[in-house]
Formats: C-alpha cells, sequence, structure tokens
C-alpha cells in the first residue's frame, strides 16, 4: 500500500487521479445530457418524469450517482492539490513563460472550476434538493404515481435570471472542457502522434455541442413557457 500512497501524493498521481474521474464526469455529462433532452418533448413532461423516476429509482443508478458524487469531490480535491504545487513549484520567472506559451483556458482551469463549482451547488439546491425533500406534486402515468419534477424545471426556467446563469455556466464549461477533454486522454497516455488529431477534433466537438446543447434547454422553455 505504501507505493500506492506515494502514487497519490506524487504530481503523477494526482494528474492520473484527476483524469480518470475527469473522464467519468465527462460520461456522466452524456448520459445526463440525454435524460434532460427529454425536457424538450411536447408531452406535457411525461417523459422526463418517467425517465426522471428511473434515475432516482433504479438500484445501479443510485449507486453510480453516488460514484459520481465522490468523483466530482475527488476532482475537484486534487485540482486544488495540483494548483498550489504548482504555484510552490515554479518561480515568477516560470510563471511568465508559462502564461505566454500556454492556452488561457490551461491557466485558468482553477477558476473555470470555481465557477463550475458554484453553478453545481446553485443547481443542486434549485432542483436536487427539492426532488428528494421538496413538496413536489404527483402526476400518474400508467398506474404509477411520479414526482412532476418537470412542472419544476419549467417553474425555473420561466426566470430569465435562472436561465442567464445557466447558459452563462454552460460556457464556462466549454471553456473547461477545451481544455480537460485533450488534457484527460494526454495524462492517460493517449498522446501518440496517430490520435492526437482525432482527439483534440473530438475533444473540441464535444467541449461546443454538449455545452451548447444544454444550453438549449432552458433557453427553449423560457420561449415557450407562459409568464
Amino acid at each position: 500500500m505504501n507505493w500506492f500512497t506515494k502514487l497519490l501524493t506524487s504530481t503523477l498521481g494526482r494528474k492520473l487521479m484527476m483524469a480518470l474521474t475527469g473522464l467519468f464526469l465527462i460520461l456522466f455529462l452524456v448520459v445526463h445530457l440525454i435524460g434532460n433532452l427529454q425536457l424538450l418533448k411536447h408531452d406535457g413532461g411525461e417523459a422526463f418524469n418517467v425517465y426522471a423516476k428511473f434515475m432516482t429509482s433504479n438500484p445501479l443508478i443510485k449507486t453510480v450517482s453516488y460514484v459520481n458524487y465522490a468523483c466530482i469531490l475527488i476532482h475537484i480535491i486534487w485540482a486544488l492539490l495540483l494548483t498550489m504545487h504548482n504555484r510552490k513549484a515554479r518561480g515568477s520567472e516560470g510563471y511568465a513563460v508559462s502564461k505566454n506559451s500556454s492556452a488561457w483556458t490551461s491557466r485558468n482551469m482553477g477558476i473555470l472550476g470555481t465557477f463550475i463549482l458554484i453553478f453545481l451547488v446553485i443547481h443542486l439546491q434549485g432542483f436536487w434538493a427539492k426532488m428528494h425533500w421538496g413538496n413536489i406534486p404527483v402526476k400518474v402515468y400508467d398506474g404509477q404515481e411520479v414526482k412532476d419534477l418537470y412542472a419544476v424545471v419549467a417553474f425555473a426556467y420561466s426566470n430569465i435570471l435562472w436561465v442567464a446563469i445557466y447558459v452563462f455556466s454552460m460556457l464556462v464549461l466549454a471553456f473547461h472542457l477545451w481544455h480537460g477533454f485533450a488534457s484527460t486522454f494526454q495524462t492517460l497516455g493517449l498522446n501518440h502522434l496517430k490520435y492526437n488529431q482525432p482527439i483534440r477534433f473530438v475533444g473540441r466537438a464535444f467541449s461546443i455541442i454538449v455545452p451548447v446543447l444544454f444550453a438549449i434547454i432552458p433557453i427553449v422553455m423560457y420561449l415557450t413557457t407562459p409568464h
């Protein structure tokens, strides 16, 4: 276990943990997006409510959710450790060189990550907490009672402030993914000349398409919901 402890406390180990948790969170974003897109169906929220019921009651999905929460915490903690280590390791001259030679997103991953963390706290308080402990009306589909979480989301996105916060947060997420996606695969050793270009292309496409699709949802709901 001594080698494992040394690995986790080393710079390489921290980067590896960041990459592995980042990869899991990338996969989570895809699944979460597929579910959220159910909000755009013109069925009074049935598809989204049924999806939400499945995601919150299936034992396997619930276990994956707990793993996801753990990955978020580990990703944040290791990011802070890496940031502090990097600041101590480089002097003012080294910082100047890094500032001139590295991409803006790479230099500001800590700031971008902090904005995303703030958004997650707001998002969880506004939706996740209400889902578990809020007084939410119930709908019946095929004889099964289901919480009307669609109504909660529709109400939130009838407020232009919520929509603006969400869209801005997706912009921040896009910048975070722009560097993070390719960095994840590079840390895992998949930086062969043969694969660099495809990975960079997929990463940039992902960092644009996924946040844009997330952002479209509250915009469409705001524009189509009576105020």
